[in-house]
């Protein structure tokens, strides 16, 4: 072989082998996925349709899973004793965004958990009067997200449940004792009641032991329906509270769609759904570089109103035209 012809295929060798080193050095020098630290109040499995939400919304600003963005999922199985240390794992790993959403007592442990991660949380409280942001304009610190203002709108959801049965003079109100959330909603309850000429009861119920005994206890105190509160866990036991809640006879009204489509009386409040899929959104704008004091805190403004005819046939309720006039939706 002459000297020419040797030098002429090693050089093609050393051309071909650089060039299938190529993509592995290039792919060794792309900078890591950044990770979401995902925290939901629920198990691992309910409610997917959150979940796929929140992954719509992370799509909308350009982030799809594992093919550029990591999400490390912490559930804590609707116990709130849980939230902090969860929280506390997820900032050791230094995610680059903390989302929080359907919890008031989650939002409140992250702001305690890191004043440096940006944190996007979901709530149906004030986040002002929480002490979590300074305003809704501008937030301020590291925190930002949807505030769903549901304390007010339990006056409403009062007032629907009392045109559906106008013959209960006594209404009881559902509460999660450990969710400070529970607080401004029987307030806003009392003062609604007030207002309607109603009396109102308080009820409480943390796990699934204590829901099993609001009915009775409403029962007990003389109430002839139920306001079920906005908190997460109720989201959560809606089928269960439907289901008790027709074994009791007890016409009820929850903030959650799914309750109504569950077999509950009626359900008046935003869409938990569309929420999740704004925490995505923000989530995402926070990774292309925005900064949560610069990102207004979002205050959804639509209400659907759901009437479950079903129900109301079984509890042998007739409904008021009215009511049907106004929903956004009739189950038949």
């Amino acid at each position: 072989m002459h000297f020419r012809q040797w030098k002429r295929r090693e050089v093609m060798a050393l051309a071909g082998g650089a060039a299938a080193a190529w993509p592995l050095a290039a792919r060794a020098q792309q900078p890591p996925m950044p990770v979401i630290g995902l925290l939901r109040h629920g198990s691992r499995g309910q409610s997917p349709q959150l979940t796929d939400a929140f992954h719509k919304g992370l799509k909308e600003t350009g982030f799809v899973e594992n093919q550029n963005v990591s999400i490390e999922y912490r559930w804590a199985d609707g116990d709130y004793d849980r939230v902090p240390a969860l929280l506390a794992d997820l900032v050791r790993r230094q995610v680059a965004v903390l989302a929080v959403p359907g919890s008031t007592i989650s939002a409140l442990a992250a702001k305690a958990a890191t004043q440096t991660i940006p944190v996007v949380f979901l709530i149906g409280s004030d986040p002002v009067e929480l002490g979590l942001v300074a305003g809704f304009a501008r937030p301020g610190g590291n925190l930002t997200g949807i505030a769903q203002l549901m304390a007010s709108v339990v006056a409403k959801r009062l007032d629907l449940i009392h045109q559906a049965v106008p013959k209960a003079g006594i209404v009881a109100l559902l509460i999660n004792p450990t969710n400070p959330f529970g607080d401004a909603e029987w307030r806003e309850m009392q003062a609604a009641a007030q207002a309607l000429g109603l009396r109102v009861h308080l009820v409480q119920a943390k796990d699934d032991s204590e829901i099993d005994e609001v009915f009775p206890a409403t029962i007990a105190r003389g109430a002839g329906a139920l306001v079920i509160g906005a908190d997460s866990y109720f989201f959560y036991r809606g089928a269960r509270l439907a289901s008790l809640a027709a074994r009791h006879s007890i016409p009820a009204i929850s903030n959650y769609r799914e309750f109504a489509l569950d077999g509950g009386l009626m359900s008046y409040g935003n869409s938990v759904v569309d929420a999740f899929r704004l925490t995505g959104v923000y989530v995402g704008r926070i990774l292309r570089g925005e900064r949560p004091t610069d990102l207004p805190i979002i205050r959804p403004t639509k209400f659907d109103f759901l009437i479950n005819l079903k129900t109301a046939r079984l509890l042998n309720l007739e409904v008021p035209q009215a009511l049907l006039v106004l929903a956004d939706e009739v189950i038949e």
